[in-house]
């Protein structure tokens, strides 16, 4: 009998050929990635094609239908298919995005695990979150995801997607999926690399096309001072050709002069102050390169020798060129060919020469005979008022006409000759000013006040408004008043309607004083004319507007001989602002001019008078009028008018026997000088006259060079009853003779 012996083998059998599988897949995955490794394709650095290669790879070994390869974008907000493989359509798309805060569980494992093998994905709690609107839609089953990290961020995901039944992930497929999103990682960085290398090579092609090309000569040079490179430009302006001035001392074409080497001294020692800096800041050189570039220079003007002996005239600027570790490296020199521009400029220098000679010529010529006009003209202006006032025989309406005809028009004629020998002074550099600590408000309030009127006749509304931080300047006060008057003035004439305004700021620098007017502004392309001396932008032989174009032009030059300027800004139609600006230069000392005082006062009496003789005289009855004024041209001009109009008026300089002159004389008003009632003394008799019974309501009248503060006037009730302002006009004289007489 023979016996058979017999063993079922199949799950033995079953056993080998998964391993059989298992090793060939593990075979078939190393050889992937081998040929990975090996491909042509990452050394381009094409970072589009490279991610083809791979998706077509990854899905071909690991028999999924689709892989696609995600990136994050700039906000880390999201996460976008750049490449997605689909093995059925061999196609490839991108598109798609996943949106971060839909879901957090998915993008949260993607941040804490090397791979996610869902072989259940719908349910898995990792990645069911994209089970409805993406895993669903699409019949994904399965999913193997591996985050792409580079530089210790994650910035994507590869993803591997099965269709059908669902798939049990093996441990050697999680570790081919992150070894193939290392390989996207070396891709990203290929390109990365890539793309620097190819800027590189375009800026080093650009900058050699610009060094070639470029006009002005252009030389390298190393620390030794040898030529290492040179442009086309260079060799002709030196006559040389580049291989004879490769490794050439560079200072031999150049004439050296005493001052050169200590140039030189002084680059590198800033190059080396600098390296200090860097090391002690724990900086990288690299990125003060372009601070150094830039700080560090040398610029002159040198004579270069020619190949043929000629000197070649050149201005050269060296700059220092660091290496990658921060230390000089080479000079760049860069040399233009000025010849022509230094033959021009001496032709111009002589020809500045000779126009400053006729300019000093003009203005010592003017000089002169502004003085010896003024002369004649101020006996005309003076017989003119006294023919207005018919003390020597009355006048018929035609000599009347005459008369003021005389007499306006030498005021205008004077005003011309006083801003043509201002102008001719300023010219020739013999205007000194007398700087002195002027109170601002002062100084405003007399601009206003001077042209209130004129704006009043025009119906012009006139505002001014001072910073509280503006309250002193450092000015002449003669200037600084003629300046803000010629700026209101102006602003004045070419407003027929609106608003013309004075505002003062005080400013880091100093303080500026800008006139703005509502009126017909200027037109963009006179802008050059504006500040040319005898210019008018109307020109016209029929002006609608007078005047000689000096005031604009004398103020610019005022104010830049206080070392300040005029500025300005117009819109034709709209308006005009003009900013006068002075500097703050040091306390000036107390010394006084007393030519320069005494022209001021003449001036200003010629001021009154014809302010005050402008006007029909007020008929009084017998009345008496004390006059305390201090300057004489003030209290003469003031004594004249009040009696030719019929007053009896007496005089005294000074407060001190203020109360035996009122006692004996017994006025029916006081005119007082204001700067006499700032003493105190002077103060105290006021006083003491108010309590006196019969003179309690004694009128007086301060007279003051600028309209009082509020502040001021709080404390003058009880001695004062009115101000006039300096200089005095024959309206406001008569309003306070009416309202005190009438």
């Amino acid at each position: 009998m023979q016996v058979v012996s017999a063993r079922d083998i199949t799950e033995h059998n079953q056993a080998q050929e998964a391993l059989r599988i298992r090793e060939n897949s593990r075979r078939k995955q190393s050889q992937t990635l081998v040929q990975l490794a090996r491909s042509k394709t990452f050394q381009q650095g094409n970072l589009n094609a490279v991610l083809r290669e791979i998706t077509e790879t990854a899905a071909q070994t690991l028999l999924v239908e689709r892989v696609g390869v995600w990136l994050y974008n700039e906000e880390r907000s999201k996460i976008e298919c750049i490449n997605l493989y689909d093995v059925r359509t061999k196609e490839h798309t991108f598109g798609n995005s996943l949106l971060k805060t839909n879901f957090p569980a998915y993008f949260q494992a993607l941040e804490e695990e090397r791979t996610i093998a869902a072989d259940d994905a719908r349910n898995d709690t990792r990645t069911q979150e994209l089970s409805e609107s993406y895993l669903s839609v699409l019949g994904i089953t399965s999913i193997l995801d591996a985050p792409i990290w580079l530089e210790g961020h994650l910035v994507g995901v590869v993803c591997h997607e099965h269709i059908g039944e669902g798939r049990q992930w093996t441990l050697e497929e999680e570790s081919f999926a992150g070894s193939i999103a290392d390989f996207v990682t070396l891709a990203i960085e290929a390109s990365e690399r890539n793309v620097v290398q190819e800027a590189l090579r375009q800026s080093e092609a650009q900058f050699r096309a610009i060094f070639e090309r470029s006009s002005i000569g252009i030389g390298l040079i190393d620390m030794k001072g040898q030529i290492v490179d040179t442009n086309l430009a260079l060799c002709e302006i030196l006559g040389y050709s580049r291989e004879e001035l490769y490794g050439k001392c560079f200072t031999d074409y150049i004439s050296i002069e005493r001052e050169d080497l200590k140039l030189y001294k002084q680059l590198m020692s800033g190059i080396r102050t600098d390296l200090k800096r860097t090391s002690r800041d724990g900086l990288q050189p690299s990125k003060h390169q372009k601070q150094l570039v830039e700080r560090h220079r040398i610029e002159i003007e040198r004579r270069c020798q020619h190949q043929n002996g000629s000197l070649v005239w050149t201005h050269i600027s060296v700059s220092v060129i660091p290496g990658s570790n921060g230390k000089p490296e080479f000079f760049l020199a860069m040399i233009e060919d000025i010849t022509e521009r230094k033959q021009t400029e001496l032709k111009l220098r002589a020809s500045q020469e000779a126009a400053e000679a006729a300019s000093r010529a003009k203005s010592e010529f003017l000089a002169t005979m502004s003085h010896e006009l003024r002369t004649p003209l101020n006996a005309i202006m003076g017989l003119s008022q006294l023919l207005q006032q018919e003390i020597v025989g009355s006048l018929n309406e035609k000599q009347n006409e005459y008369v003021s005809c005389i007499y306006s028009s030498g005021e205008h004629l004077l005003a011309v000759i006083n801003d043509i020998l201002d102008l001719s002074k300023v010219e020739a550099g013999k205007e000194e000013l007398l700087l002195s600590s002027l109170s601002v408000a002062d100084i405003c309030n007399y601009a206003i006040w001077t042209v209130r009127d004129r704006a009043s006749e025009k119906g012009l509304q006139l505002t001014h408004k001072i910073d509280l931080e503006a309250d002193i300047c450092i000015a002449d006060e003669r200037r600084i008043k003629q300046m803000l008057l010629n700026l209101l003035t102006n602003a004045i004439k070419f407003t027929p309607a609106g608003e013309v305004s004075l505002v003062v700021k005080k400013v880091p620098q100093g303080i500026t004083f800008t006139v703005s007017d509502t009126g017909i502004g200027i037109d963009s392309s006179q802008f050059q004319l504006l500040f040319e001396p005898f210019k008018q932008l109307d020109s016209r032989l029929n002006r609608q507007y007078e005047g000689t174009g000096l005031g604009l032009a004398l103020t610019r030059k005022l104010a830049r001989l206080h070392g300040g300027d005029v500025t300005f800004t117009s819109t034709l139609g709209k308006g005009s602002q003009f900013t006068l600006f002075l500097p703050n230069p040091e306390h000036p000392g107390n010394e006084e001019d007393e030519e320069h005082e005494t022209n001021e006062i003449d001036e200003e009496a010629n001021f009154t008078s014809s302010s005050l003789f402008s006007s029909s005289p007020v008929i009084s009855t017998n009345k008496t009028i004390l006059l305390v004024e201090q300057e004489e041209n003030t209290a003469t001009v003031l004594q004249d008018y009040l009696h030719t109009t019929g007053y009896e008026v007496k005089w005294i300089d000074n407060g001190n026997d203020f109360l035996k002159q009122v006692q004996s004389f017994q006025p029916d008003l006081v005119f007082f000088d204001f700067q006499l009632v700032k003493d105190v003394h002077i103060w105290n008799l006021l006083n003491i006259l108010r309590q006196e019974p019969y003179r309690k309501h004694l009128p007086i009248v301060m007279m003051t060079f600028s309209e009082p503060l509020e502040e001021e006037i709080a404390t003058l009730p009880g001695s004062l009853n009115d101000y006039l302002v300096k200089p005095i006009r024959i309206v406001q004289l008569e309003s306070i003779l009416m309202k005190y007489f009438s």
